[in-house]
């Protein structure tokens, strides 16, 4: 089967999220800058999820390009990313709210552990279904990004509870890391067209 729906059913989805967690944010009661103040945590705890939603939609849409078909284990695979990235508004709010507390923090670092598990799971069964000459096989590579990512999110876990500063700075640091555009996709693809 092909891959639109899949692609529009999960754009919509994200779109969703990326909606719920602006609508999150509260309108402070004064009208000088300083009744913004107390609204920091929440507008940095928007603007890194947004930044995590962001990534994942630029890196689900490169990842989607080497989709020829979709099997039911890909449909899963994407339902499985879907429901983590779902859970981004819920975690980004109550870790804002609570001014980056160890608990929130870590709830919010699992659900970003758990984000990018789906995505290596999504992956997978996409390069499984394709088979050995999938495209996304040969794009992916060694993926160090990938693999230092998780072990990252479980010491910014960890931190939490004895320096969560340390936290945020480590899933900043994740951020900036998939920020930077990565081309492995488009360059396999533009091999792929030439020959």
């Amino acid at each position: 089967m092909g891959k639109n729906r899949l692609e529009a059913f999960s754009d919509g989805v994200i779109a969703i999220i990326i909606t719920i967690m602006v609508l999150e944010m509260k309108v402070p009661h004064g009208e000088s800058l300083d009744a913004l103040l107390p609204l920091w945590p929440v507008f940095f705890s928007y603007v890194l999820s947004f930044v995590y939603v962001g990534i994942y939609w630029n890196n689900h849409h490169h990842m989607l390009h080497t989709v020829a078909r979709v099997s039911g284990g890909v449909l899963w695979a994407n339902l499985h990313l879907l429901f983590w990235l779902s859970l981004f508004p819920f975690v980004t709010g109550w870790m804002g709210e609570n001014h980056f507390a160890p608990v929130p923090s870590a709830l919010y670092g699992v659900v970003l552990l758990m984000a990018a598990l789906a995505y290596w799971v999504l992956q997978q069964t996409i390069i499984a279904s394709h088979g050995p000459a999938a495209l996304l096989r040969r794009a992916v590579g060694r993926d160090w990004k990938g693999k230092l990512s998780p072990v990252m999110y479980v010491l910014a876990i960890a931190s939490t509870f004895w320096a969560k500063w340390l936290a945020q700075i480590i899933y900043v640091a994740i951020a900036l890391l998939w920020l930077v555009p990565d081309r492995r996709i488009e360059r396999v693809l533009r091999k792929e067209q030439e020959q």
